[in-house]
């Protein structure tokens, strides 16, 4: 269906604004953490495909880190194994980690990938085992009590950090034009699988990449301050102090960590997202408004 001249007005006018942040951002890699609700409502999972799409097509390079914890803990439940976490994390035994590297590399890769293919990309789904893409170590877990003299040091399974990224991996799929989708499963030095935070994925990939964005979709409209208002144009400086007056807490603090770090380490800017909202990437890299929280390593005031 045609057009009306109005609308084809509006779509132009859309089309003129972004063409400054397009021009800006032709050749940079942007890392996109994608889970929560843009994972799992279909109208959704669609506007994101069709996002990451867009942005390779105009001449950006995506790179999709995926997570997948409620669809793992579904699995679980169907296979009556019980899941315990500690300071928020999954401890994953062995028959625990086959479920993860079953859910994160087979199901819900490939739904991903699906996704962006059926939406007229060229996505190719892998974990970090693939390649040795992420080399990781075990993840040591300090636990204290208040009767407790110094914390205990509890091991929680397969559950790793990322040591080393085989950048080589990432540069052959990007230029042979491929969107590459990692689920976060890394090997250790013996040929162990670990599971890692998606987050942390996605910010060490940015950040060895030295990424232009890394975005971190989520279920919250962003970082928000005490009167619950939308906090955005942050220097690491201003976010280091909300942390210390309390402003940030509790389950916030490691997607906030993991931002703070890419953009000390070389990332030119973080952006925790609204995933509710269609076409939030698009909306936060090509308007001024955006949808979340840009975090950035200038000084207050500094363009």
């Amino acid at each position: 269906m045609a057009l009306s001249r109005k609308d084809a007005m509006n779509t132009a006018e859309v089309l003129s604004t972004a063409m400054p942040y397009i021009q800006r951002f032709v050749g940079k890699t942007i890392v996109v953490k994608y889970g929560g609700n843009a994972m799992t409502d279909e109208k959704l999972q669609n506007s994101f495909a069709r996002d990451v799409v867009m942005l390779k097509l105009i001449g950006l390079n995506p790179i999709v880190v995926h997570g997948g914890g409620p669809q793992i803990g579904d699995l679980l439940n169907k296979l009556n194994i019980e899941s315990h976490f500690i300071n928020g994390m999954r401890v994953t035994d062995s028959k625990t980690m086959d479920v993860v590297e079953m859910v994160l590399g087979g199901m819900v890769n490939k739904q991903i990938v699906g996704l962006i293919n059926g939406n007229g990309g060229k996505a190719i789904g892998l974990t970090g085992k693939d390649g040795l893409l992420l080399h990781a170590r075990k993840l040591k877990v300090k636990h204290k009590t208040p009767e407790m003299e110094a914390p205990e040091i509890i091991d929680i399974g397969h559950v790793g950090e990322v040591d080393k990224v085989n950048v080589k991996v990432l540069d052959m799929l990007v230029n042979s034009d491929f969107i590459p989708v990692i689920a976060p499963i890394g090997v250790g030095d013996d040929g162990a699988s670990y599971n890692i935070n998606a987050d942390l994925v996605a910010g060490k990939i940015a950040e060895v990449l030295q990424a232009e964005k890394l975005i971190l979709l989520t279920n919250i409209a962003g970082l928000l301050d005490k009167d619950g208002k939308l906090l955005t144009g942050l220097s690491t400086q201003q976010v280091d102090e909300l942390i210390e007056d309390g402003t940030i807490y509790g389950g916030m603090l490691p997607k906030i960590d993991c931002a703070l770090s890419a953009v000390k380490n070389g990332v030119n800017s973080a952006h925790i997202i609204d995933g509710r909202v269609e076409h939030s990437c698009m909306l936060e890299l090509f308007t001024d408004e955006g949808v979340g929280t840009l975090i950035t390593n200038r000084a207050p005031g500094e363009e």
